[in-house]
């Protein structure tokens, strides 16, 4: 499977009262490869039943399904992969509980020196980021699109960015190297998810 092009991530403060997966369903209709499932809030079973939702949805139409942070939620539901931070568990060790054939992103933020250690150590993508004003994480740190650059000549795996993307910006991230972009608030923000996604995944067509 190729990962490249838009790679949706759900958050929940943008349901706005609308169900998780009516929110969904149009952003893979209009042709996002990706879904991970992000939820900071709710009860285990919550956000278990919640998961399993979506996974059933991603099996639909084809779409790999990663679980955000929770590596025991991955494994116990059969989802596609993992997508982990600085302080989650190690790679070593969401490899060995979900196997190789499980998709494992890691984010790096700005720094090349760990990407190309998660690239040793068997990542199936990295992701760098913020690259621009974000509104779901507001405080995290600025990278230059420099780093994509610099990333594409010294990586071989896939390269996500991530922060604050849309579609006037993310021609640029493409334009330096990038596989996917990331996008959360440009797509669940408004009630036109479709419309929304329709642009973002345009941007892929236009730049090949």
């Amino acid at each position: 499977m190729k990962l490249k092009g838009i790679y949706a991530i759900t958050d929940d403060d943008l349901l706005s009262g609308r169900s998780l997966i009516s929110c969904i369903e149009p952003a893979l209709q209009a042709g996002i490869c990706m879904l991970q499932y992000r939820s900071k809030t709710g009860s285990t079973d919550q956000r278990t039943a919640q998961a399993a939702q979506l996974l059933e949805l991603c099996r639909r139409y084809q779409r790999p399904l990663i679980i955000n942070d929770d590596v025991a939620l991955c494994k116990r539901l059969g989802a596609d992969g993992v997508h982990l931070g600085t302080e989650d568990a190690s790679l070593e060790s969401a490899r060995e509980q979900l196997g190789n054939d499980a998709i494992i992103g890691i984010s790096c933020h700005a720094s090349i020196t760990e990407a190309i250690t998660a690239q040793s150590l068997g990542a199936d993508y990295v992701a760098f980021g913020r690259f621009f004003p974000s509104a779901t994480k507001p405080t995290a740190s600025p990278a230059k699109i420099e780093v994509i650059k610099e990333a594409r000549a010294a990586l071989k795996i896939p390269i996500v960015a991530i922060g604050g993307i849309n579609a006037e910006n993310g021609a640029a991230l493409i334009g330096a190297g990038a596989d996917m972009l990331a996008v959360i608030h440009a797509m669940f923000a408004s009630h036109d998810i479709a419309e929304n996604t329709r642009r973002l995944v345009e941007l892929f067509a236009i730049s090949e």
